[in-house]
């Protein structure tokens, strides 16, 4: 049977609270990883959007100038004399290529040369004709009944002395086309990175968060073993206080009788003082080895040795109890401390004698094999409950009926001292009656740098 108390978990409350308001703080972080995963891929997009769509505007409208003057340049060398004129007004009918052709106009408004077909209604663009004549050129963009066109206009003065007015007129509807399609291709395509940027920052954030989601959970467990460590010491230690102070103002009450005379009071502090001492150094190296500040040596260890001295020490104490102790030790070398095993032992033994009743025996074996070595202690004591067994090396805890004494600490320091040294250790029940505790330890040669 184990050597502890049972302490409630008091801080049940305020671990979900804490579970809450972790889960709360992950669930707002991984939004605005989301968020700024998607915001800035949106941003880029849109910066990388405008700039290609102004890009290519600016390539197209270049384009589309370049032409305009180049269907120019044929009325202007004819009129200022650069080519003959041919003397047939369809001269300047500058037709580059559908959609650009030139018209002229005299100082009348005129349309005294142009297209052999139709000129289309709204043309010449009187607007810029007048501008021509201020300025001398006008270049711009407008629409002819629901055509986009680019018109470019120009005074020319002739070897005569007249002026005319030269206007070339260029479709913009495949230029509106393309622009219109780029900018569809460019909003869909954005749509959809920025959903898929959004899926993936999910997913990344997700991951991303996962240390820290096990960082606060390893944050929040030692948290809550300091808390529950503290109350159960607390819960410990105040019965032993109990017993001193009624001692001590029992004492008080009797100053001046004889020692010999004041009954178990003293005895009873002693008792208490060696049991608090005991369990204050037990707490002391369990709160050292949380802090990993407790190193062990590395040392090669008969462990059957080790075994039969431990059980050696505490024999008077089994005698004073009627408990009859059979150690069988085996030659088995590890690699451990020699100190931290020998306390392995004694913890097991002590444990064992307390659970064994008037007449029992415990034995104490040591074995070794290819597997490794393994250290067994059995009693003759009732054994342990199902229910029990999950809880036997927890700090403090009690199973019901189970004997006074201990600290309520040892079973819990010796799994941390069979884990230092890389073995394992269970309990469980004899088929006959008693309990069974069994230590597994690596053998010298499969022990890597000793223990961890």
């Amino acid at each position: 049977m184990p050597d502890g108390t049972l302490a409630p978990d008091e801080g049940a409350d305020r671990d979900h609270v804490a579970d809450a308001a972790d889960a709360g703080l992950i669930q707002h972080v991984r939004r605005n990883l989301v968020l700024w995963s998607g915001g800035t891929t949106l941003v880029v997009l849109l910066i990388l959007a405008v700039a290609l769509y102004l890009a290519v505007a600016g390539s197209l409208e270049t384009s589309g100038v370049d032409q305009l003057e180049s269907a120019m340049a044929l009325p202007r060398a004819i009129l200022t004399g650069q080519r003959p004129d041919p003397g047939d007004t369809s001269a300047y009918d500058v037709r580059l290529g559908s959609p650009t052709f030139a018209l002229a106009v005299d100082e009348q408004d005129r349309v005294v040369a142009g297209p052999r077909t139709q000129i289309p209604a709204g043309l010449p663009y009187m607007a810029a004709v007048t501008a021509a004549r201020v300025g001398s050129r006008d270049l711009r963009t407008t629409t002819i009944g629901t055509t986009p066109v680019r018109i470019l206009t120009e005074a020319i003065q002739t070897t005569t002395g007249r002026t005319f007015i030269i206007q070339v007129v260029e479709d913009r509807t495949t230029e509106q086309r393309t622009l219109q399609a780029m900018l569809i291709v460019l909003l869909i395509g954005g749509l959809v990175v920025v959903v898929v940027a959004f899926g993936f920052g999910a997913v990344y954030a997700r991951r991303a968060l996962v240390p820290i989601r096990e960082s606060l959970t390893a944050q929040r467990t030692a948290l809550g073993r300091q808390r529950d460590f503290a109350a159960d010491a607390s819960h410990e230690l105040r019965t032993p206080l109990t017993v001193i102070r009624s001692s001590i103002e029992y004492l008080q009450r009797h100053k001046a009788d004889p020692v010999a005379t004041v009954g178990t009071a003293l005895d009873d502090i002693d008792d208490e003082v060696r049991h608090m001492t005991a369990m204050v150094e037990d707490l002391l190296l369990l709160a050292r080895s949380d802090s990993g500040a407790v190193e062990l040596e590395h040392l090669p260890v008969d462990l059957g040795d080790v075994a039969a001295a431990g059980a050696s020490a505490l024999a008077a104490t089994a005698a004073g109890r009627d408990v009859r102790i059979e150690v069988d030790p085996h030659p088995a070398m590890i690699t451990g401390d020699p100190a931290r095993l020998r306390q392995l032992v004694m913890i097991l033994v002590d444990n064992a004698i307390r659970h064994s009743p008037s007449g029992g025996r415990i034995s104490v074996t040591v074995r070794s094999d290819t597997d490794g070595v393994t250290l067994t202690v059995d009693d003759d004591g009732p054994g342990i409950r199902p229910e029990d067994r999950a809880h036997v090396f927890e700090r403090f805890y009690r199973a019901p009926g189970a004997p006074g004494g201990g600290t309520g600490l040892g079973l819990a320091i010796a799994s941390w001292i069979v884990e230092r040294h890389g073995g394992r250790i269970a309990v469980s029940n004899r088929d006959d009656h008693g309990a069974r505790f069994t230590v597994d330890l690596p053998a010298a040669a499969s022990v890597s740098g000793g223990a961890a």
